[in-house]
């Protein structure tokens, strides 16, 4: 019984999704925990309280007080009952009351009030998770430091299929179980981690950069502080939020400011990742004013940025670990292990450019892992937070030998 002692609030709203919510309590109750329920009005069309309060064995709660007797539910005792609170399903307008405060139903005053960390198990329609409003909402959630449960890709109740439905109850409740786990694989650890672009100024108003948006080194990130890590993360220009109070995130622009940053803290760290995609060339001058266009071509010379991952491969201590990342078109393997040698690493993750859906500004990435005894294990396409899983995994097995 792996969550024996926890309190676990679980809130459900009025989506279709609700119904996973009874196998839901009935999973968490299995593993030992103490569960109480409180519902919108809406979540009553989908499943019923008394399907819950049989499987909970606690009282469910939708209004501010009981109108047969005027007994009040207060929302500050809910939440400090709690150790954690698991919104799911979380709709797109339950989501939205979340993030802009609007405290109309027993749910959302409680979720205000918390004092416990918060889950959150999005589930709707293909179109409306895609919604701008709505993607911006729940990054509005994860920067209040909720913990977003990813919906997963599927057959949706329109009929559509795409991302939206709901994670399945087993799938929560092991996040719930890894919550709550003391056996943090990487607990006291400090981490390096850098992603996203490099931009390179060429004037005022023109750079040199790449697309890479930082999501597979977010994702790492991420899944390190899950593990238990102090996680220092060095990026580039990106719009991503981390979600993680064990996140220290440092903002970026150009390789050298990444240079020095990396440089600065790698020698307090138990292992690095070099996940960004530093530009290798920089303009040999940039201009203080913009260059209007003229009749004669416009000629840049570039020069190198300096090799961060090289420079951190000679500061590597034998405690330590360093990770690299390639990016290759053509003789991938080989160039992937020149890099190790060339550069000390322990390892490197071979991206490629030669799969459909994968890389730059995609959510899934398929990725090779070469060791430098030249071991080589292939990986299929995942999404990019499961691939961080793999990358960690292998990080943490180096780690313990170290």
């Amino acid at each position: 019984m792996k969550l024996k002692g926890k309190n676990i609030l679980l809130g459900i709203t009025g989506g279709i999704a609700a119904y996973k919510a009874a196998i839901l309590v009935r999973l968490l109750v299995k593993e030992g925990a103490d569960v109480k329920v409180v519902m919108t009005k809406l979540a009553k069309e989908f499943i019923t309280p008394l399907t819950l309060v049989t499987l909970s064995k606690n009282p469910i709660l939708v209004e501010f007080f009981n109108p047969e007797n005027g007994q009040w539910n207060s929302h500050v005792d809910l939440g400090s009952w709690s150790d954690l609170f698991v919104i799911a399903p979380a709709t797109a307008n339950s989501m939205g009351k979340m993030a802009h405060a609007v405290a109309d139903n027993l749910l959302i005053t409680t979720y205000l009030s918390a004092k416990c960390p918060v889950m959150i198990a999005p589930a709707m329609d293909l179109d409306m998770f895609k919604h701008p409003a709505n993607l911006k909402n729940i990054e509005t959630l994860k920067s209040y430091g909720n913990v977003i449960i990813e919906p997963e890709s599927g057959e949706l109740a329109s009929g559509l299929i795409g991302k939206g439905r709901m994670a399945e109850p087993e799938v929560i409740t092991e996040r719930i179980i890894d919550f709550f786990s003391s056996k943090k694989k990487l607990k006291s650890k400090r981490i390096l981690v850098t992603a996203g672009p490099t931009f390179e100024p060429i004037d005022p108003v023109r750079f040199i950069g790449n697309y890479s948006s930082g999501k597979m080194g977010f994702a790492i990130a991420e899944e390190l502080a899950n593990q238990g890590a102090k996680v220092i993360l060095i990026s580039g220009p990106s719009h991503l939020e981390t979600s993680n109070s064990l996140i220290t995130r440092i903002n970026i622009q150009t390789a050298q400011e990444m240079y020095n940053e990396s440089v600065k803290h790698f020698p307090d760290c138990d292992a690095a990742i070099m996940s960004a995609a530093v530009a290798d060339f920089k303009p040999a001058v940039q201009f203080d004013k913009k260059v209007k266009r003229g009749k004669d071509n416009m000629q840049i010379t570039l020069e190198p940025n300096k090799d961060i991952a090289a420079e951190l491969g000679k500061m590597k201590e034998k405690n330590q670990v360093l990770v690299g990342f390639a990016l290759e078109t053509n003789d991938e393997i080989k160039n992937a292990k020149k890099k190790i040698k060339n550069k000390n690493l322990d390892f490197i993750v071979l991206n490629s450019l030669n799969e459909d859906g994968v890389g730059f500004g995609y959510d899934t990435n398929k990725i090779n892992i070469i060791d430098n005894q030249d071991n080589v294990t292939e990986f299929n396409i995942k999404a990019k937070k499961d691939v961080a899983v793999d990358i960690v995994e292998v990080l943490i097995r180096r780690l313990m030998k170290s």
